[in-house]
């Protein structure tokens, strides 16, 4: 784990082991857990209420959440991340301690329990390092910390007292803590199969199943640089038909356009031959279209949509396999954001016992929210045309529309709903159904609205006046459905049914 940890760093820092100064790097490791971390976190809202002990710990909470996508991007990236809080004057801090620096001692199969964390400060030729061990016992929660020298930074070196770095002299070597039941930090794990070591606790990274892949698109990329680079206009240009200059000894050719020619050591015969124009045919359709096919298979790889990596105007698909690759992409999405909110969740534990611990706030219970809006990931434009189809239809109640488009309660979305019984009593009784035109309820409504009708909007419309034209709603049902589908008022609503001026 730890040489696999070692390769995804590399390539997560854009040095990946097979660069070199023919393979290029198109730095897709970075990319991918980039894009990751955005799906995961672009919406995302949290924090914590219900007493002063949770405004406390939602004012240490809240700089988290602030970069919450930095530290889901390095998760990510390295198959997780840990989140350590600690005792910070009058605050609580976090320190985010990337995979290569955490190391996992004990775990009880759903959770680790024990870990060290590594810490290294250089200063001058000297290189300081300091194990913090973690673990969660019978007798308690016990911290040790341990720091050592050396002048070889690949060696641990010697141990010496805590006390004489200043960065580390106020803390102690040994702590115990009981009434504990967690650990004091949180780890956010990459939620996949760890195919590397099934027997280890910690995660992989989200492109760990796409190495190969990776590299065989770097050494493509290289491949068509090289084409461009090989293809490049020139002009093969006899020696014996440019000046030499009488000061320096060097020809001279036309100013600026020196890249341009390539001279070569042969006697032209004639004026035809002395000048040769280099411009072979460019085969880089071909390389990118393969670069485009890798491209392709390590997003199938990484559980990514087709389009996120490679040109989406050549994805080769059907519409269905469109659709798998989006849904693939989705879930992936919700089981990271799972992964990151149980993190988390157990990170405001840890700051909770140490608040408690410092005496920083007085106690009081707590409880966390998370709000992960898809809008990103989920067309959310769809989801409302569909649903006002279902109210349209019958299939929906108005006010579950409401709730679920607007973010309000029960109460509040009937509130917002039209008097059915006022408008029931408002309407003629002359009005019988099959007296509206539905194109011309469709115009009149685009004239009350004052904008022009999307096609979901139509299509509602012509559907609740079909109903109503059926028998199927009443004056009031089929006013209430119009006023909610356009967001007009009631009476706009009656006189687009009535068909009145």
């Amino acid at each position: 784990m730890a040489d696999k940890i070692t390769l995804w760093s590399s390539m997560y820092s854009n040095e990946p082991p097979w660069k070199s100064s023919r393979v290029k790097s198109l730095n897709l490791p970075c990319a991918i857990a980039a894009e990751y971390a955005r799906l995961v976190t672009i919406e995302m809202k949290s924090e914590i209420m219900g007493s002063k002990r949770a405004d406390f710990l939602n004012k240490q909470y809240q700089p988290v959440i602030g970069n919450v996508r930095t530290y889901c991007e390095y998760g990510c990236a390295k198959g997780g991340i840990a989140l350590k809080p600690f005792i910070d004057g009058t605050r609580i801090a976090v320190d985010a301690v990337h995979a290569d620096r955490f190391f996992p001692t004990a775990h009880n199969g759903s959770e680790i329990t024990g870990a060290v964390f590594v810490a290294v400060l250089t200063k001058g030729s000297k290189y300081y390092t300091k194990f913090e061990h973690h673990n969660l016992t019978d007798k308690g929660y016990e911290i040790i910390n341990k720091a050592y020298v050396s002048d070889n930074k690949s060696v641990t070196g010697n141990e010496i007292d805590l006390a004489s770095i200043d960065e580390w002299a106020s803390i102690a070597p040994y702590t115990l803590i009981e009434n504990v039941d967690k650990p004091l930090f949180a780890y956010f794990r990459v939620p996949l199969a760890n195919t590397i070591d099934p027997s280890s606790p910690l995660g992989v990274s989200v492109y760990s199943r796409a190495v190969e892949l990776i590299r065989e698109a770097d050494e493509q990329y290289s491949r068509l640089l090289w084409e461009y680079e090989g293809g490049e206009l020139a002009i093969d240009a006899s020696v014996d038909i440019f000046k030499q200059n009488p000061k320096t000894g060097k020809l001279e050719m036309p100013k600026g356009k020196e890249r341009l020619f390539r001279l070569l050591d042969f006697e032209a015969e004639d004026g035809a031959k002395a000048v040769q124009p280099f411009a072979p045919p460019l085969r880089d359709d071909s390389f990118v279209n393969g670069l485009n096919r890798i491209f392709q298979r390590a997003e199938f790889a990484c559980s990514l949509a087709y389009g996120t990596l490679s040109d989406p105007q050549n994805v080769d698909k059907t519409a269905e396999e469109i659709k798998a690759s989006k849904q693939r992409s989705y879930a992936s999405v919700k089981d990271v954001q799972k992964a990151l909110q149980a993190a988390l969740e157990q990170l405001i534990y840890a700051m909770d016992v140490w608040a408690t611990i410092g005496n920083l706030a007085p106690g009081g219970a707590y409880s966390a929210s998370f709000d992960w809006d898809d809008s990103i990931v989920v067309d959310k434009d769809k989801e409302r045309e569909k649903k006002l189809q279902e109210v349209s239809a019958g299939l929906l109640k108005p006010e579950i529309y409401l709730m679920e488009t607007r973010g309000i309660t029960e109460e509040e979305a009937r509130k917002l709903l039209p008097d059915m019984e006022e408008l029931t009593k408002e309407s003629k009784p002359e009005d019988e159904p099959g007296a509206v035109n539905a194109d011309a309820a469709v115009d009149r409504a685009e004239q009350v609205a004052g904008k022009t009708l999307n096609g979901a909007q139509t299509q509602s419309l012509m559907s609740v006046i079909a109903q109503y034209q059926a028998g199927g709603l009443t004056v009031g049902q089929a006013i209430n459905i119009i006023s909610i589908s356009l967001g007009i008022t009631k009476e706009e609503a009656k006189r687009i049914l009535e068909g009145a001026e």
